[in-house]
This record gives C-alpha cells, structure tokens and sequence, in this order.
C-alpha cells in the first residue's frame, strides 16, 4: 500500500483577495447581523418574543465571539419597537411610615409629581406662617380665649357670692384658693375664730367644707374647659389651614385628575398636613391650641427640615427621555445593586432612615425591558443568585437587606412595598457553567427556558468570508482604523481559520480578530502606511507568536542543544517520535516527544510507565489499554498473548494526558515486537482504535510545526515528514515556511488512515496482510510479530513446565 505525501494545496487554503469583491474595507457596508451564528441568533428572536413566565435566557459560548454585543444589539432592536415602561416613586405611608407606598406612573410623571411636591412645600412654607399672623385669625382665637374666660371667672365668682352669703371669703392667692370665715364683711383672725362657741364654730366649718367640695369641683372642671378652649383653638387652626392648603392640592388634584393614586395621595396628603400645621410655623413659634408632634416618621434629628420630607416624592425609576423598553447591562450585579437597598444616615449617634433614603437596583431600571447579567459574577457575589431567583419566581422586586432576607438582625427598619416586576434576563456565561447549574440548581431550568449557545466557529464559503470583511470594516470604521485592503483582509479569514483549527471553518472569536486588526493597524502606523496590508498582518501575527513563545523557544533550545533526546536521522527499534501541544496561557505549540517500547515473555501485560507513576491521565491510560486490545485482536486470536510491555514518554517531568499519541505507543510496540527499526526522520501523531483505525487529533498544524522546526535547525535532508491522521487533512493551515519546505520535497506530511499504512511508512517493510490460511506473507512486520510472540509463548510455556518440575521436587 501507497500512501502519498500531500500536496501543497492540502497544507494551506489560501483566501484569493479579488474574489471578495472591494479594494479596500472602506467600500463595505457595515455588518449589521450576527455572522455564523443562525442557531444562536434563532434562539435569541425565540426568547425575546416568548412572552410567558420562565422564558429567559441563557448566553454561552467561547469568550470573544461576540456574545455580548450581539445580545445587546439584538435586544436593543426589539426594545426599540416597544413602549417606555411606567415610573415608580415611593411616597409615604402617613398611617404605617415604616411601610413606604410604591406608586406607578406614565413615564415621565414621578419626576413632574416631585417638582410638584416641591412647589407645593414652598408655597406652603410661605402661606400658612402668613394665615397665622392674620388679623381673622387673632380675633376669632381672642374670642374663644375670652369665652372661656369669662367662664372660669363666672364660675368662680357665683362660687364667692354663695361662700359670702355664708359669711366665708373666697380668697386668690399665688398659692391658689382658700377659704375663710367673714363677720361683718371682714376675715376672722385665728384668736377671733377660736373665741366663737364651739356651735358656731362648728357651723362655719361645716359650711367651708361644703364649699370647698364646690371649689374642688370647679378646679377639676377648669382642665377640661382648657382642653375645649384648645380643641376650638385647633379646629379654627386646621379650619384656616385646609382653606389655605385646598385650593393648592385642588390643582394638583385637577393636574392628576386620571391617576387614581395619585388622587388618594393627594388627600392623605391634605389631612396629614391639616392635622400637622404646628410643622410649617417658623422656628420658636407654635399657634395657641396647637402641640408639637412627637415621635413621628419624619421628626428625626435631621431638624425641622426632616419634617417636611414626607411630603416630598422619592423616584426610583423614571423613564421620561426613554424611547423604548429598557436595555440594562448590570457589570457588577449585587444583592443590593440588584433589588436596591435602603441607605441610613448617622444623626446624634444613631442611624435614622426613611422612604427618601430607598434606592432602586438594576431590575427596577429594566423593569418592562431585558436585564443583561454575567453568570459568573452574579454567582460570585454572595445572596445574589437567590434573590434574582426569588424576584423571578414571585414576579416582584423586594427591597430588604441580606441581614433582613436572612433574619439576622431585629432593629426596626423600613419595609418597602413590592413593586411587580416584568423583566427577561438574560445571563451570559460560559458552556462549563451552564451545565453545572442545570445539573446543580433544580430551579435553574425553569427560570431560564431559553439556551442561546454561541458556536465556535462557522462554515468557512464565500458568504461567510464575505460578511467576515464586512465586520472587519465595521470595527475598523468604529474604533477610527485605518481601512484594510483585500489582501489584509485575506490574510486574517486564512488566519482565523488557522485559529478554528479547520481550513473549512472560521473562528468565530470574533474577539481575536478585532486584536489582530486593532495590531494590524498599528504595523501600518509605524510604517507610515495609508492602509493595512497583507505585510502588516503578517508582521502582527508574527509579533503576537513572539509575545507568547519563550518556552517553545525553551523547548527547541534544549532538543538542540541534546539537554532533551529527538533524533531526526537514523534508524531505531522501538523508538519513535511523538507529538504533544501544550496549551498556556492561550497560547499553544507543539513538541516533539521521544517515546520508547520494551517487551520480553511475560502474562499479557503493557505497563503504562507514565501511569504508574500517577503522571498519565486517564485518556493516556485508555489509549494504551487500547494497544492491548489492538494486539490481541491482531496476534493473539489461536495463541495467549504471552507478552510483557512498558511504554514511556522519555523526559517528560509533568503529566500526559490524552490519547493523540497512541498510535505513535503503538508503533513503538510493534517495532519492538518485530525489531525492526523505525525511521527518527519522521513524527507520529493520531490515536488509534481496537481495530487499527488511525483517527483525528486536536493541534494538528502546531505539531507538524514543532518537528518541522528541530528538523530545520539541523537541516532539512528530504527524508523527514510527519504522519497524522487522513481526517486531520482538513485542518491544516500550516506556516508559510512549512507549506515551501514540503512544496520544495524537502519535508513532507503523510495522511494515514491504518496502522499498517504508517508502520510501512515508518519502516520501509510492508506490514502484511493474512491470507486464506490466516497467515502472513514472510518478512512483514505482521508475519515477524507473530514469531515473536510464538518464541515468547514457548519461552513461557517451557518456563512454566521447568517451574512446575521444581515445584514437585
């Protein structure tokens, strides 16, 4: 069997500039759709217009497709086609202050209602100082204070006629009242007194007692005639007042006249007013019958100004310059900055608060629109996911503290009534993370119905490659670039498919592109270049490689150098050149490995070194376990497979993971099985099946690229190459440098699809094929194999009898 080096067209699809139609990226329209991403863009049309409960979204893919702009792009244009959502205002709650009133309002109208809040205030503050001072009002408080005087006086004065018509004086003092016995209209002295009968003495005494009876009722009637000469005085005060303050709240009223709310406000509004005139009196004066409140909501240390603040109207939202549903972006999303919070002031030792000090969070601002979110911060800030997860469910936005939501803390504070909440969130996050919440959150899938995964690449045809130019105009026209020609524009799509890892794809990391344009462009500057050419890319490209390669540089130093063994001339048994990418940092190379394999007689057996040594990872090991099947299926069908193995990745000093090079162990076992050497001018990677099926590996270019690299630092004979899998030919989209060396037949890449293509590859034998009989043609690989593990089962067999004859000994 033949197996041909690839052509040069095979190693590298280049992108023919004319073909995309323009001179320069200035001649293209700006890109205005999501780019290779029809089933994402489908998912986002479907959760936006999906209008029922659950129905949010969820935003996945690799980082820098674009997942946040297209999102918000998307979700900007459907919000444009839908009306502002209202106004929400917190205003007191005059009967329960600690439980603030939330109002709803057409957009635009809570921040009017607070200017009219405002005005209202000041010409209050103004009107009613002015009513008290009136001539009206003096009068009618004087004819109230002169009534009931003339009440106390009338009483006490009847009280003093009875006391004198029976002979007692009725004497005022500073001390109060007090009685004493009269004769012939004057008081009697104590000695006077004491010299009467002791019948008239008696008689007088009985009488100042009956009379102080009657004084003691009067006094006691004097507070409650205090307490009636107060509340007249008051509802004469509030009288006034609510013809002061009436005809102000009936223009509001008429202003509000179709907002229900607003109207049941307005005369909670008047009474609390009314009732609390005293408030609006300049400092140090207080209306006669009037008291000051005590206690009140708003009669803080904050001072008299405190007292007016619950008549003032605290906006939350407001939506008045708003031309559609809101679009709200939350960067740093919090319990608080999601729910709000209510914020304290520290007054005289103590934290006050009120309904002014509530502030709304980020779903108050998208409330009636989308909310955009990043899974991973919300899920790092503490109590954030909860409290999203409970204001979906309930469909209402809660304003309480984490000490509260947890019952933590007792103190009294406020408790803000529940504003509806009608929102589509949209969480963007990566594939890990949203598989670990649909397993780990039961209330995760029915909170967010809608998956929009973001794929990571596209079909690379000419439509793509076309709209690829026009976002690469588009970025460049945003950020003020200087315009790419065709050229440039080819060379970066042949670069992100080199960064798909497909010819026949395009990276959709339109991220990585934008870098490589904003780079590309900076080239061109240092050259004093009108426009970006094919020669910038390249330099950009070059210099984002040479950012990032000091270990490769590391690694290719030490393989030069003989500090790590890789021969790349010669012939060896059981030894052979593997493939490895290492990933770090976002930057990937390859590096060449030496593998090496080792048998003798034994059980059936291949020992893993790198597993043994807790280095391998499971792929390895399952690649390896593999070989073992492989053989037995091959070479041990009519015989034990009396074998004894070990592989081992030589000077490798960290773990080995996966199973691109097993069919590189495999071919190492079977040189060492047939000792026949194998050819250290070429390179091995691929996995391989029971079967011996070649199969596809990750990192194709980087690994042809490592070897190439030690190959050409020694110097380049003809005779070196790489095999890699036939289904990776697709892949490839090697340097410039590679795709001349192989053009030139100076190295070469060989596509494989069998074990046995590759090993006459390796080897120049012919692997061999049973035939009829089941046997298979002398001097191949296969037929050399057999022999060997024949010899090795009879060495087993007579070691086992010689054993068992000791044994009986």
């Amino acid at each position: 069997m033949t197996v041909e080096p690839l052509p040069r067209s095979a190693l590298y699809k280049a992108t023919d500039p004319s073909a995309l139609g323009f001179a320069t990226t200035d001649e293209l329209a700006d890109a205005t759709t999501i780019i290779g991403q029809g089933r994402a863009a489908a998912a986002i049309e479907f959760g936006v217009g999906m209008p029922h409960q659950g129905y949010n979204l969820f935003v996945h893919g690799p980082s820098g497709s674009g997942r946040h702009t297209a999102i918000e792009q998307a979700l900007s244009a459907c919000a444009a086609t839908q009306p502002p959502p209202p106004d929400w205002c917190y205003v007191n709650n005059f009967a329960t202050p600690h439980r603030p009133i939330a109002m709803q309002l057409p957009p635009g109208m809570a921040a009017t209602l607070r200017s009219d809040m405002e005005r209202l205030l000041d010409d209050l503050l103004n009107t009613i100082p002015a009513m008290f001072e009136s001539e009206d009002h003096r009068n009618r408080v004087q004819a109230v204070d002169a009534e009931f005087k003339h009440k106390n006086e009338t009483e006490f004065e009847a009280l003093a006629e009875k006391a004198h018509q029976r002979n007692v004086a009725l004497i005022r003092s500073p001390m109060g009242f007090a009685m004493a016995p009269l004769r012939n209209g004057a008081v009697l002295k104590p000695d006077e007194f004491n010299a009467l009968s002791e019948e008239t003495r008696r008689k007088i005494q009985e009488d100042i007692e009956a009379l102080q009876q009657e004084l003691q009722e009067i006094m006691q009637r004097v507070p409650e005639w205090d307490k009636q000469r107060r509340d007249r005085i008051r509802e004469i005060n509030q009288e006034m007042t609510r013809f002061a303050v009436k005809h102000l709240i009936d223009a509001l009223r008429e202003k509000y006249a179709v907002q229900a709310a607003v109207l049941t406000y307005m005369d909670l509004v008047e009474t609390d007013i009314v009732d609390s005139v005293e408030a609006f009196l300049p400092t140090g004066e207080t209306p006669q019958g009037a008291t000051l409140p005590f206690g009140g909501a708003q009669a803080s240390p904050r001072g008299r100004a405190g007292l007016f603040r619950k008549y003032l109207v605290n906006v939350v939202v407001q939506n008045s310059s708003a031309k559609g549903a809101p679009v709200v972006y939350e960067a740093s999303p919090t319990h608080d900055s999601l729910v709000g919070r209510v914020e304290y002031l520290s007054e005289m030792g103590a934290l006050v608060t009120d309904f002014g000090l509530i502030k709304g969070g980020a779903l108050h601002r998208a409330n009636g629109g989308y909310l955009i979110l990043d899974a991973l911060r919300l899920l790092q800030m503490p109590y954030a996911w909860d409290v999203l997860k409970r204001a979906l469910r309930a469909r209402e936005i809660v304003i309480e503290s984490i000490g509260q939501m947890l019952n933590l803390i007792n103190t009294v504070s406020l408790e803000p009534q529940a504003i509806p909440l009608n929102v589509k969130v949209v969480l963007v996050g990566g594939r890990m993370l949203y598989y670990l919440l649909s397993q780990a959150d039961p209330e995760f899938e029915d909170l967010f119905k809608v998956t929009v995964d973001f794929d990571d690449d596209m079909t690379r045809d000419e439509e793509n490659q076309r709209l690829y130019a026009r976002v690469i105009a588009s970025f460049t026209r945003k950020e003020s670039l200087k315009p790419l020609s065709a050229a440039a524009v080819a060379r970066i799509i042949e670069h992100g498919a080199r960064l798909a890892g497909d010819s026949e794809k395009l990276t959709a990391r339109l991220g990585a592109i934008a870098d490589l344009a904003r780079e590309s462009d900076y080239c061109a500057k240092q050259s004093a270049s009108a426009t970006v050419d094919a020669t910038h890319v390249e330099q950009a490209i070059a210099a984002q490689v040479h950012r990032l390669d000091r270990l490769r540089e590391r690694g290719q130093e030490a393989i030069l150098q003989g500090t790590l063994l890789i021969d790349t001339t010669g012939l060896r048994v059981g030894q052979i050149n593997g493939l490895a990418v290492v990933t770090l940092g976002g930057f990937s190379f390859g590096r060449p490995n030496r593998i090496t394999a080792r048998v003798r007689p034994g059980r059936g057996e291949i020992v893993d070194i790198e597993r043994e040594v807790e280095l391998g990872g499971p792929l390895h090991s399952k690649g390896v376990l593999i070989l073992a099947g492989f053989l037995g299926g091959h070479y041990a069908g009519e015989r034990p497979l009396s074998l004894q193995a070990s592989l081992v990745f030589e000077q490798s000093y960290g773990g080995v993971e996966g199973d691109s090079a097993s069919s590189a162990e495999l071919y190492a076992l079977l040189s060492a099985l047939a000792e026949i050497p194998i050819r250290q001018s070429l390179a091995v990677t691929g996995s391989v099946n029971q079967h011996g099926m070649v199969q596809a590996i990750g990192g194709a270019n980087e690994k042809i690229e490592a070897f190439f690299d030690v190959c050409a630092a020694g110097g380049l004979t003809g005779e070196q190459g790489v095999l890699i899998p036939k289904p990776n030919v697709r892949h490839l989209m090697l340097r410039k440098d590679v795709v001349e060396a192989a053009s030139a037949g100076k190295f070469h890449i060989w596509p494989v699809t069998t074990i046995e293509e590759g090993i006459e590859l390796l080897t120049g034998v012919p692997a061999g094929r049973r035939d009829a009989s089941g046997n298979y043609p002398d001097g191949s690989v296969s037929a050399r194999i057999v022999k060997r593990l024949t010899d090795f089962a009879n060495v087993h067999r007579a070691f086992a009898t010689d054993r068992g004859g000791e044994d009986r000994k």
